[in-house]
């Protein structure tokens, strides 16, 4: 591990709230992004896409 913090910053997943427990991913599209991906929250409530990171929740109140 490097002493230079430049090298240590901790990449944080982007969290997205949602109100529906079947999503789909693609990084943000375009030439940035990855395959789209469905991803199903109902089962936990929360699901990371296995491409990019990010961290969805299923915002409480929403449907099932």
């Amino acid at each position: 591990m490097s002493d230079n913090p430049k090298t240590n910053i901790e990449h944080q997943a982007e969290i997205i709230y949602v109100t529906k427990a079947k999503i789909s991913c693609d990084g943000g599209g375009g030439s940035l992004g990855h395959p789209k991906v469905y991803l199903d929250l109902s089962a936990a409530g929360s699901i990371d896409c296995p491409y990019c990171g990010r961290h969805f929740v299923k915002h409480h109140g929403s449907d099932h």
